[in-house]
């Protein structure tokens, strides 16, 4: 069987070396090479993992590639997807899809017409905790669910991440699209209306963007959210977010720390706490996912439909708060 061969698109987002790290791993699987308009940067993790780095998208796209990964800054998602899409089997697109749905659904439709797979970047779909969670939920342990109260804290990412034009939003966007993910994956539900308050600079004096929200939400089936999003934790904190979530149901509660399989390590060489994983991990079960949708020839896991509702939430909670007012979601 030969190798599956995967070009790696950017390394701006910070997802991109842990993904290069469980890929790197895997057995059958080739790294053909990366792209990054960073030299510093993409050549430096190009050197790591011994792959040959190219200036040019094309020159990459040209090396016989099964698949890439797409971490760019979340505007040049749009553009990267359209000059992959036709050339390689499949793209794993870090989240959100876009910043505007006008680019997400361009993307969907390219990969459309070219039959391109197109995968999102949700690695909490593949988390321990929460798989174990949706199990229970299939199951009925809780009987009819009330409601869930869900959190996706994180320290302030600074770089791009802060710069609207690339990023599309700060907190809020960041955050919201990996929570309303996995309700919709849990219920196979759409979020019906959502209210939010969002704060800019409030946590960060200067930022520019917003770094603080809170929505409150309700789904179709009929159970009532919220999803605290705000960029709330230390820069020394250990990992990117801290995704939690209390289910109510009228057999009782179900409270789950998507990050909760770890050890705790404090280092005086590193100079600081970090969580090292003793359980699999979600961006390891992501990327597997991915290899696999390539070698089976299937359709992907998380769609890019999947990505277009989870960013269209993002974009009405904004739209909410400018308005002070709740929004109804299109169905």
């Amino acid at each position: 069987m030969s190798d599956i061969r995967i070009g790696m698109l950017s390394f701006a987002h910070m997802h991109a070396v842990s993904y290069l790290h469980f890929l790197s791993q895997m057995e059958g699987v080739a790294i053909a090479g990366i792209y990054d308009d960073d030299y510093d940067r993409g050549g430096r993790f190009a050197a790591q993992c011994k792959a040959p780095y190219f200036r040019r998208v094309d020159g990459l796209l040209d090396q016989d590639l099964d698949g890439v990964i797409i971490c760019s800054e979340n505007a040049l998602h749009a553009p990267l997807v359209l000059e992959s899409a036709g050339r390689v089997q499949g793209i794993l697109c870090e989240k959100p899809i876009a910043t505007t749905l006008e680019d997400g659904q361009a993307m969907i439709d390219r990969c459309r017409e070219t039959n391109t797979k197109l995968q999102i970047a949700f690695p909490m779909r593949f988390a321990p905790p929460v798989i174990e969670l949706k199990q229970q939920l299939d199951m009925g342990v809780l009987g009819e669910i009330y409601s869930v109260k869900t959190t996706n804290h994180g320290s302030m990412p600074g770089r791009w991440f802060v710069d609207h034009k690339l990023a599309g939003g700060g907190a809020v966007l960041d955050h919201t699209v990996h929570v309303i993910d996995l309700l919709r994956w849990f219920w196979d539900t759409e979020v019906e209306e959502v209210y939010a308050e969002v704060g800019h600079e409030l946590l960060h004096p200067g930022l520019g963007i917003d770094d603080v929200g809170l929505l409150s939400f309700r789904l179709a089936n009929g159970v009532f959210g919220t999803l605290d999003t705000s960029w709330s934790r230390p820069e020394s904190y250990p990992t990117w977010g801290d995704v939690k979530l209390d289910v109510l149901g009228e057999n009782g509660l179900i409270s789950v720390d998507a990050f909760e399989q770890n050890l705790q390590v404090s280092s005086e060489e590193d100079g600081k706490t970090s969580w090292v994983n003793w359980g699999s991990s979600g961006d390891e079960g992501l990327v597997a996912d991915f290899v696999d949708m390539l070698r089976a020839d299937r359709e992907p896991s998380v769609s890019g439909e999947d990505g277009q509702r989870a960013l269209e939430v993002a974009l009405a909670a904004y739209d909410s708060s400018r308005r002070g007012e709740p929004v109804a979601l299109p169905n």
